[in-house]
């Protein structure tokens, strides 16, 4: 694939592979019935559910505050990383997919105003926005595998 001088087409690859990897997340709760999406298989708090919410935490830390310069506080997003995948008894399939799906197009929203390379602080440094998209497929791929794993013990289980 060639470039032009403005990038587009390395952003454009960084969007398609982030949205590929934002659609496996959503993929994970397909066919899943309520008890089963909340099925603790592990002994930490992950279960299908609770990856897709903790994917839309994701979204909202990388994109909509350390991007968009929001506080998590005003984001309604919790502090820590292991707070993010606990689940409410509010939180269903339809409830989590939808907020993830929000999350998703503001995300997309918020980063079609910024520059590949413009950077942003994280921790003691500061990263791109080309960073943030790598970042986020990387992570977003390995909960997506996560899920595959969960998903496939759920289905064995019910005979599938």
């Amino acid at each position: 694939m060639s470039t032009d001088n403005t990038g587009a087409a390395e952003r454009v690859l960084l969007e398609r592979r982030l949205d590929e990897q934002r659609s496996e997340i959503a993929a994970i709760l397909d066919d899943l019935s309520e008890a089963e999406a909340r099925a603790r298989l592990v002994p930490s708090l992950t279960t299908p559910l609770s990856l897709v919410k903790h994917a839309t935490f994701v979204e909202r830390v990388w994109f909509h505050s350390r991007v968009a310069g929001l506080p998590r506080a005003q984001l309604g997003i919790p502090d820590t990383v292991d707070e993010s995948f606990t689940l409410e008894p509010v939180d269903t399939v339809t409830s989590v997919l939808a907020a993830h799906r929000s999350a998703c197009e503001e995300s997309r929203r918020i980063a079609a105003e910024h520059d590949l390379d413009e950077e942003f602080t994280w921790h003691d440094r500061s990263v791109s926005l080309r960073f943030v998209h790598g970042h986020l497929i990387a992570e977003l791929a390995r909960h997506a595998g996560h899920g595959d794993i969960l998903v496939e013990l759920l289905r064995a289980r019910r005979g599938a």
